[in-house]
């Protein structure tokens, strides 16, 4: 279903480095997501009618996942722990097109169950609700999707993408090359890493590129990364963390992260305002920490950037005043 999507040199901090253009792959499965879902689009699931899945109100996952259940004829019931006023007045972005594409979101405050729902994690809460909820009584015709896609089913497609950046790298004669992406859930990075070490181990290219994945957290810090990946491969297999030594709060406006947004965004490439402005916020100190050619950097863009029509109007009332 999916092209090789292109890689194309990027000026960065005046250094040109390389950016790996997932969001161009499809355009409703852009980025990591196209990647995480790769799997159900190229295997089976004639006995599925519904998804259920959790995750935010304007998540990349939920717009992607309403595209996949409308593409393949599901129902799609998705959990959020809230949606703003301000969304449900103002519907945009991943949500309203979600919302278009079918998709049933609901607030777990509003379930008559709430009370027993407090403190759990939202996928527990999910879990929650679909065993005790008579409307998901046949199990067997449900497919479950955790928050941002984490589950083992995403490495399909993240294996494909780890193929394609060992054969660029190969026809571009690099002898090193360091793969960089911001992380939430880690998913993406960590398979990426255990598929480039176990695809280079085939091709016996392990003494011939030199390939390191680099990441960085923007939900929870470096520990909560490490444990994250714990769930998904072994130690060995864990990327390379790095950090900037600020610390990030998932969707906290910052003027930091809008002006970095601002700086890349005038290479031409639009990028999402979420996750790539800690990244290269952390990309900038570590190319200036490190005696590494910017050359060797590939960037992967993930896409994401509907998510910008609900992220922008939020900076620009912020800082209205200075922008």
């Amino acid at each position: 279903m999916f092209s090789i999507s292109p890689v194309q040199a990027m000026n960065f901090e005046g250094r040109s480095i390389y950016i790996k253009r997932d969001d161009l792959l499809h355009a409703d499965f852009g980025g990591n997501k196209a990647r995480k879902f790769y799997h159900f689009l190229h295997h089976d699931y004639s006995h599925v009618t519904q998804i259920v899945a959790s995750g935010s109100a304007q998540a990349n996952s939920l717009y992607s996942l309403s595209v996949l259940a409308k593409q393949q004829g599901w129902k799609f019931d998705y959990y959020v722990s809230h949606i703003s006023e301000f969304l449900l007045q103002h519907p945009q972005g991943n949500y309203a097109a979600a919302i278009q594409n079918g998709a049933n979101i609901i607030d777990v405050r509003h379930l008559t169950d709430a009370k027993n729902l407090e403190g759990m994690h939202l996928d527990d809460a999910m879990q929650h609700i679909v065993s005790s909820d008579p409307s998901y009584a046949d199990k067997k015709q449900l497919l479950f999707i955790p928050e941002g896609g984490r589950c083992e089913y995403a490495e399909t497609g993240i294996a494909q993408l780890a193929s394609e950046i060992i054969q660029w790298a190969q026809d571009q004669q690099k002898k090193q090359l360091k793969i960089f992406l911001p992380s939430g859930t880690g998913t993406t990075a960590a398979y990426l890493n255990k598929q480039i070490i176990q695809q280079q181990a085939k091709l016996l290219l392990m003494d011939v590129i030199a390939i390191e994945v680099l990441t960085c957290s923007t939900v929870g810090g470096d520990e909560y990364l490490r444990q994250q990946f714990s769930q998904l491969v072994d130690e060995v297999c864990f990327p390379n963390i790095i950090n900037d030594g600020h610390k990030y709060h998932f969707g906290k406006l910052s003027r930091r992260c809008f002006d970095m947004w601002n700086t890349v965004c005038q290479s031409g490439i639009e990028f999402e305002l979420l996750y790539d402005p800690v990244g290269f916020l952390v990309l900038q100190h570590y190319l200036n920490s490190n005696t590494v050619s910017a050359t060797d950097i590939l960037y992967i863009h993930q896409g994401g950037v509907l998510g910008n029509k609900t992220m922008l109007p939020r900076y620009q009332r912020k800082f209205l005043h200075t922008v």
